[in-house]
């Protein structure tokens, strides 16, 4: 960090013995404006951006970084322990702290991990992220992207895993570069080392002409191995050796291309079981698990359910203003959410068809009443509150009803240009209940080509 870059950051230093003469002024010449405190008592008109909390402090240290959290949300807590206590960084982590530091420690790594902390505070690029649970991902996720090393990304399908993905490129030095994700469950285990290696031309049957492969087209930048559980124990052989000799050949060439190439993987399952079922490469596994980075379900960061929902509108709302109703905001905060993000985006998108004004209300939502939070096997039913508007005269409720789950079946497949199954695993169905809800919408006359433009 270089001074001056931080002459409007007003630091409080809650006890001054956690930081030697040297650091305190470190932080003076570095433009931080400091005042030593005894605690966090007293509390002026301006607030502080970074908060520097000493475990050796005298009072219940977890409790302190939870009051500085809860009283200053917007403030980095920054917990400072003793190397022999490194299980205590984990918990002050766990309590909130946005980062911490080992003591003893010199000025430089002080200033560089509040830096970074407050850099991914002022921006966190295109996520959108309030928990504090949130935030420590990202920062995880900042850090791990200012060195070459894997990153392993896990979560549940919908949180956000290539969105992760692609923060991680744009922090790194690596930014300019390109970024290539890769859906290994997406590509048939035939043609799956193909697309990662390129082939040369007539290497099989069809190959006309040489093609290369995600490897090649990531160099320079990033790629993203998404799904990576679902790679057939052969081909991660094969993509272990690639790793290791940074290198690829392309089939049927035995000419070398060397990479230079950042691998983040993601997965929604366990490698660790995967390993043990014998389902996934161990040496593969701690190849890719070099910062492995977890990002919580939304259910676990409920902080960041309504910014998420706001984001959405904007992005869905075709220039017009939307906001929701205080009913929907209790409603989107008490459901589950078992899809994740990739849900709560889908049910923004539905209410935005749905809504009769500029004010989102709970029964636009449509939200499921399973209070198990399991999606239902179709699209449901509207709420009697909320009538399309191109209801015709006389038209029942049921009715009504059906012409808007056909309307925005029809939707969502102009979304997808058509596309079968990206449209079912948008409205959470599976692609044989979409086939029987288009066969539907044809017996009662639609013209699905037609209306959807193919």
């Amino acid at each position: 960090m270089k001074a001056g870059t931080v002459s409007s950051t007003l630091m409080w230093l809650v006890s001054r013995a956690g930081v030697s003469d040297l650091c305190y002024g470190a932080l003076l010449s570095a433009g931080y404006r400091v005042e030593a405190m005894t605690g966090l008592g007293r509390t002026g008109a301006e607030q502080p951006k970074v908060i520097l909390l000493d475990s050796d402090i005298g009072v219940s240290f977890l409790d302190l970084i939870r009051s500085a959290v809860s009283r200053f949300p917007q403030a980095v807590v920054m917990a400072m322990v003793e190397h022999g206590e490194s299980s205590l960084a984990g918990k002050a982590l766990h309590a909130g702290a946005s980062d911490y530091v080992l003591k003893p420690y010199q000025p430089s790594q002080l200033l560089r991990v509040l830096g970074q902390s407050l850099a991914l505070r002022q921006s966190t690029g295109n996520m959108v992220v309030r928990s504090r649970s949130g935030l420590q991902v990202l920062q995880l996720a900042y850090r791990a992207a200012q060195t070459p090393a894997a990153v392993l990304i896990s979560g549940e399908s919908g949180t956000g895993k290539e969105c992760l993905a692609q923060y991680v490129h744009k922090m790194s030095g690596r930014g300019d570069g390109p970024f290539v994700a890769v859906n290994c469950a997406a590509i048939p285990e035939t043609m799956l080392e193909a697309v990662l290696f390129g082939y040369s031309k007539g290497a099989f049957t069809g190959a006309a002409q040489a093609q290369p492969g995600k490897f090649e087209l990531a160099n320079g930048g990033t790629l993203l191995l998404d799904e990576i559980s679902e790679m057939p124990l052969a081909l991660q052989a094969k993509l272990l050796r690639v790793l290791q000799e940074k290198e690829v050949e392309r089939l049927g060439s035995h000419q070398k291309i060397h990479l230079d190439v950042r691998i983040v993987a993601a997965t929604n399952r366990d490698l660790r079981e995967a390993v043990a079922a014998g389902q996934f490469r161990e040496d593969l596994f701690y190849r890719l698990d070099v910062l492995p980075l977890c990002w919580p379900p939304l259910r676990e960061r409920a902080e960041d359910i309504l910014p998420l929902a706001g984001h959405f509108l904007a992005r869905y709302g075709q220039g017009e203003l939307f906001r929701l109703s205080p009913e929907a905001e209790r409603a989107l905060l008490g459901y589950p959410w078992p899809g994740n993000i990739r849900e709560l985006e889908n049910v923004i998108q539905r209410a935005l068809i749905l809504a009769r004004g500029a004010i989102i209300d709970a029964t636009d939502l449509m939200l499921p009443e399973d209070e198990r939070g399991c999606r239902p096997s179709t699209l449901g039913s509207l709420p009697a509150a909320a009538n399309p508007g191109n209801q015709a005269p006389g038209e029942g409720l049921q009715a009504s009803r059906q012409r808007a789950e056909f309307d925005y079946v029809l939707q969502i497949l102009r979304q997808h240009s058509g596309h079968r199954s990206r449209t079912a695993e948008t409205l959470g169905l599976t692609t044989r209940a979409l086939r029987y809800k288009l066969a539907a919408m044809r017996e009662q006359g639609i013209d699905i080509d037609r209306a959807v433009g193919a």
